[in-house]
């Protein structure tokens, strides 16, 4: 048998006893790679289907989030391969500016070096030099996942045509006026030493303190009591503000008051942003250190005064007895101050949101400084229409809510970061005439005046600025290539909900600006992956499941299964190693179920299987094949709608239910009978079945299909390039599946009454069928054989009418009724009396943990995991409890009988 690779696997013979997943999965990874399985065609008669992948930090590695969002791009990359589509993955990495910038001062602390000893050429020098050595990782643990990109097309956002984009963008916003230089309220980290958009400030509930200062009026008559969380940013408050409908100021004694501590006159101005229910309805406005004192003060021309720099310590605009104090420690100070002083009015404790630098968590100030902004607001009205029209259709629908919110609310968007590791601003000063140069190349002399002595911006662009031109950069733009006319815009984006500010909508205003189109058709938001408890995975709570131990223990398959069986649209994922080994038990039912059916058909002739007749089968035949349409609908269905859970359950319960656990079982007497012709039939139908199945399963768990796939008979390319299942109209047989369900349902029943009754196994049984339906009664009839056959049964009785004759066990389903004779095959009282002493184990332990349960103090030390854990087995308890009765009952009827 041909294939198009190195292993020496040509023959059935050759799949192992057990499956071994490493082997597997390092062996055709490597061949996937050597081959260019993953190259993107540029075939202009194909349809064109095609990802970005969200490019991860250059400084990370593969966790549960990434691990989710990659299988999830990978199932629909290979799916639409399957289904002949010209597609592109195209991965690459995020030079993550802040997050990198830090590693590498760290590992320069190490040596007592810190980046001004070495100056900014030297230092990005051994940025990217760290790069080269370790920012790669991160691809290597993709590839582990099985990640089928096209990494020929690698790109990252510093590379020389990304930058070059970069560049393009900045100079063109400049240019139509949506850029621009000015003073503004940034948040900053004094860790960082840089400033901070919106969204990279995480903002925790803090305990903290409402403070009611008292702030005498100039006339000496009274005072107005201001309420603050800061009181230290008081000593840069130039006005106090109410609100021009607040009664409560009708009547003031006085048009300004004396700054506490500070002893100058400031001005109350009247502004209805005061929220009158807040505090003492009196507002302090600090326009340098709050963004909305900031909003006020242009609105009354107020003065700016900084009172804390930019290491977040006070400076001397704050005053003497304060300049130099960190600004908690002032904060103390200030507090101390105003007590001696008698102008405290009290403190209250007061739960509010502190702004947290997501790099370093450092508490974020607000601060006044000359930044970089876009204008926002005109390239948003294109982002909210396109989302609005359908152009742009997010899954799941609820979070259009959210982006409208957003959009609709967005303020210009500080775009430049003091760090050195990123996109320098390409502009420049000239230093002799102090002109403003802003190009996308480097200017040699100014255009004003000639001069050549120019000097470049300093700062550095956020990192999500040059994220937000991936979907067209990555492609080429500026140019016109032809990966640009053929892959934009893109087909879907997958990514995590927590970015579809920071990044999605962000793409969006840049691919409608520049290219006049959407930057992605769908966008497909996934949930958190939380532990089995619910709760969210974090290093402190020791509940991190890290996926690389996951694939060494699992194997990648069973990982990749698990995440696709739980990615339920608007539903967090919960994970846990108890319900991955579980699908790794899928994973090897595959397997032996397809070394079974290796047996069956090494000499069948794969041309054979395309000339099949469904409607000469017999009813076992027409049956697993209308199901394998069915199985064929639901997972084309999933996928199209993206709802991989949907997909994922539907080949797991036709495998395993369906083909396993009942078509391999009923034609066993065909595959090792005499009747020749009847076994070809069998072979056929098992041998096309398997293949449409590993088809199905491969965009999930692309190695064991891949390995599988290889031993089946014929010559044989890589299963990624086969075409993929489409539903066949002329298998769907409703009359077989009718008449298998029934069987299907008789049969349940005796087996049932057999376990219960602890009847052995080898023991034999009578069963006698009541079946008032006669279509019903003339198919158990019919297959009566089967079902004998499949029960070990050795009469089978079948009637219209009847009663439950003495000493049976009974078994209902519709309007069937099921009857074994179960006297003299088991000792009653000896079950009885077996059961019974379970019984009493059973109910010790359930008290023992219901008592737990009761114990106040244990639920009030005990983790909450723990507690879950005894609510569960409380559950576990009750169930076999009821079990256990039911049995008893059963018993004890019978014996009555």
């Amino acid at each position: 048998m041909k294939q198009d690779n190195n292993n020496t696997a040509s023959t059935p013979q050759d799949l192992a006893k057990a499956y071994e997943f490493k082997n597997v999965e390092d062996k055709w990874y490597k061949i996937w790679e050597e081959k260019k399985k993953f190259k993107a065609g540029l075939d202009e008669n194909k349809p064109s289907f095609c990802i970005v992948i969200p490019p991860p930090n250059v400084t990370g590695v593969l966790h549960v989030g990434h691990a989710l969002n990659n299988t999830l791009q990978d199932i629909l990359i290979r799916y639409r391969r399957m289904q002949g589509m010209n597609t592109l993955w195209l991965p690459g990495t995020d030079h993550a500016g802040i997050a990198t910038q830090n590693v590498v001062e760290r590992q320069l602390a190490e040596d007592g070096i810190k980046r001004h000893d070495i100056g900014r050429k030297k230092f990005i020098e051994r940025v990217w030099k760290w790069r080269e050595e370790s920012g790669g990782q991160i691809i290597n643990q993709l590839k582990r996942l099985g990640a089928s990109c096209d990494w020929d097309r690698e790109r990252f956002t510093m590379d020389k045509g990304l930058s070059r984009a970069v560049r393009e963008v900045f100079t063109r916003l400049y240019d139509e006026g949506l850029i621009y230089k000015g003073d503004y309220i940034i948040n900053w980290c004094p860790r960082c030493h840089t400033a901070l958009a919106d969204l990279e400030v995480e903002h925790e509930p803090t305990d903290g303190k409402l403070y009611n200062i008292r702030y005498p009026f100039s006339t000496g008559n009274g005072y107005l009591v201001v309420a603050t969380t800061r009181p230290e940013t008081m000593l840069g408050d130039t006005a106090v503000a109410v609100h021009p409908d607040d009664e409560r100021f009708n009547s003031l004694p006085d048009k300004s008051v004396t700054l506490p501590l500070v002893n100058i006159t400031i001005p109350i101005i009247f502004d209805s942003y005061v929220e009158r229910e807040f505090g003492t309805g009196a507002l302090k406005v600090t326009p340098a250190h709050d963004v909305n004192d900031f909003e006020i003060a242009g609105r009354h021309d107020l003065p700016y005064k900084k009172v804390i720099d930019d290491n977040g310590n006070m400076n001397d605009e704050a005053g003497e007895a304060y300049s130099g104090l960190d600004r908690f420690e002032c904060r103390e100070r200030v507090v101390e101050d105003l007590k001696k002083l008698g102008l405290l009015d009290g403190i209250e404790d007061y739960q509010h949101g502190v702004g947290h630098c997501y790099r370093c968590h450092t508490v974020v100030e607000p601060y006044l400084s000359k930044q970089w902004f876009v204008k926002v607001k005109p390239l948003a009205e294109k982002a909210i229409s396109a989302v609005k029209n359908g152009d742009i259709r997010i899954y799941p629908k609820s979070w259009e809510n959210t982006y409208f919110d957003w959009m609709y609310n967005i303020r210009d968007w500080c775009i430049s970061r003091q760090i050195w590791w990123g996109h320098r601003i390409p502009a420049w000063i000239c230093e002799s005439c102090g002109e403003l140069i802003v190009k996308s190349t480097d200017p040699d002399r100014c255009p004003k005046c000639n001069s050549t002595d120019l000097t470049q911006e300093t700062d550095v662009l956020d990192t999500w600025f040059s994220s937000a031109l991936w979907p067209f950069s990555t492609l080429g733009w500026p140019e016109s290539t032809k990966e640009l006319s053929l892959y934009y815009p893109t087909s879907v984006l997958i990514t995590s909900f927590d970015i579809l500010f920071f990044w999605v909508a962000r793409m969006i205003m840049m691919g409608l600006h520049f290219m006049g189109k959407i930057p992605f058709k769908d966008v497909y938001l996934h949930a958190l992956v939380r532990d089995e408890h619910g709760q969210k995975m974090s290093k402190s709570k020791g509940n991190v499941m890290d996926p690389i131990l996951v694939m060494d223990k699992y194997g990648t398959d069973a990982l990749r299964f698990t995440m696709t069986a739980f990615a339920a649209q608007g539903r967090d994922i919960r994970i846990s190693e108890e319900r991955i080994e579980g699908y790794r038990h899928f994973i090897n039912k595959i397997w032996n179920a397809s070394r079974f059916v290796l047996m069956h058909i090494r000499d069948c002739d794969p041309k054979e299987t395309e000339s099949l007749d469904a409607g000469r089968l017999s009813l076992p035949h027409q049956w697993i094949l209308s199901r394998t349409n069915r199985a064929v609908s639901k997972v084309i269905k999933g996928l199209s709608d993206y709802r991989f859970n949907d997909s994922a359950s539907a080949i797991y319960q036709f495998v395993w239910r369906e083909f396993c656990d009942w078509y391999l079982e009923w034609i066993k007497p065909a595959l090792y009978g005499d009747d020749q012709e009847v076994k070809a039939v069998a072979r056929r139908v098992l041998f096309t079945v398997l293949e449409i199945t590993l088809k199905l399963l491969h965009p999930i768990i692309p190695f064991v299909t891949e390995e599988i796939w290889h031993v089946l008979p014929g010559s044989r390319k890589s299963i990624m390039t086969e075409p993929f299942p489409e539903v066949r109209p002329e298998w769907e047989n409703k009359d077989a599946e009718t008449a298998m369900t029934l069987l299907m349902g008789v049969i349940s029943g005796i087996r049932n009454i057999r376990s219960e009754m602890m009847i052995h196994p080898s023991a034999s049984i009578e069963a006698s069928v009541i079946c008032p339906d006669d279509k019903k009664a003339s198919i158990i009839e019919q297959f009566g054989k089967d079902v004998k056959a499949m029960t070990r049964v050795t009469s089978l009785s079948i009637s219209a009418k009847g009663e439950c004759p003495k000493g049976a066990a009974s078994y209902i389903f519709d309007d069937i009724e099921i009857y074994v004779p179960v006297k003299g095959l088991v000792d009653i009282e000896k079950e009885t009396a077996k059961l019974t002493k379970e019984k009493g184990k059973v109910e010790t332990q359930l008290q023992k943990t219901t008592n737990k349960l009761l114990n106040k103090k244990f639920l009030a030390n005990a983790p909450e995991d723990v507690v879950l854990k005894e609510k569960k087995k409380k559950e576990t308890f009750i169930a076999k409890l009821a079990k256990i009765d039911k049995s008893i009952t059963r018993l004890s009827e019978i014996k009555g009988d």
